[in-house]
């Protein structure tokens, strides 16, 4: 498996990730660009899927975000969706530089918010032939509206208030837990199978992962509304993978989105939760899917 690792320029910060080359394709290949969700890193099973792209001859990039992981940004562990969904075309312009690289064959990926991502930026990108969307974030109202009580609210908008006037001020961006088992808890994924996910993972194949996020990445994500361009995304080929039992990325509104989405469009819907996709049958599922998707419509 020949993987190297690359940086290249987000304008004002360096991005870093691996960087997968196609096997046994002697001519210049598709790429596939990956970008992960929420406080994620590229060792939480990012590499999985791009050996399976890889062998099946396709060129993959996969890189952290910037605040996060190998890329450089400050502050650290600070989720801007904006800032992330500009990276990405960054990230295709320099794939697409490469000499192994047919830039007129390019395909994105995402999981999770990083699904949100890459229909927010198939939408716009033009270069984009090829979109796969594994539990996507479609909208942040919609999230916070069924994440967060109704009787939380007045006190979640209080702490979001708070430290806006707090950075306004000059102060230093305040921190709170990515993750959280009590469901109640003060985190910005509060939930036994988040805290699961990241806490193991972290510690089998991520060291780098922190549990931090900065508070403002809450007010941040609550403005992203990524399946409200869904329907621009046509012709490119679209695949939606949807978790049925997903609490975290809520399948209901994933399902509202594909309607809204114009053909070439496909779905598959997989019997497990969010965190599921990564590991299992129900990777095994989704790789397959993703991978037929991307050959179909890059070849």
């Amino acid at each position: 498996m020949a993987r190297m690792d690359v940086e290249f320029s987000g304008q004002d910060v360096t991005l870093r990730g691996w960087f997968y080359a196609a096997e046994g394709v002697v001519s210049r290949a598709p790429v596939v660009v990956m970008v992960h969700g929420l406080s994620a890193v590229k060792e939480m099973y990012l590499d999985e899927y791009a050996e399976i792209f890889s062998q099946a001859g396709l060129n993959v990039l996969a890189y952290d975000h910037r605040n996060f992981g190998a890329s450089d940004g400050t502050p650290r562990q600070d989720i801007d969706s904006i800032a992330q969904a500009r990276d990405l075309r960054h990230a295709i312009t320099y794939a697409t530089g490469r000499d192994d690289v047919d830039p007129d064959r390019v395909g994105i990926w995402g999981t999770s918010h990083g699904g949100g991502l890459v229909l927010s930026v198939a939408a716009v990108d033009h270069r984009v032939r090829a979109v796969v969307a594994q539990v996507p974030f479609i909208s942040g109202s919609g999230q916070l509206t069924r994440l967060v009580r109704p009787d939380f609210r007045p006190m979640m908008h209080s702490v979001l208030e708070g430290e806006r006037r707090n950075l306004y001020n000059g102060g230093e961006p305040t921190l709170m837990p990515a993750v959280d088992a009590d469901p109640l808890g003060s985190a910005l994924m509060a939930s036994g199978e988040a805290w699961e996910f990241f806490t193991k993972t972290a510690q089998d194949r991520a060291p780098s992962w922190r549990n931090e996020v900065t508070v403002r990445s809450l007010e941040r994500i609550g403005e992203f509304e990524p399946g409200d361009g869904i329907h621009r995304i046509s012709p490119s080929p679209l695949l939606m993978i949807v978790a049925e039992q997903d609490i975290s990325a809520y399948a209901e509104l994933a399902f509202e989105a594909y309607e809204r989405a114009r053909e070439p469009k496909e779905l598959v819907v997989l019997p497990c939760g969010h965190f599921d996709v990564y590991t299992g049958a129900a990777f095994d599922a989704s790789s397959k899917a993703a991978c037929e998707h991307f050959v179909r419509a890059l070849a």
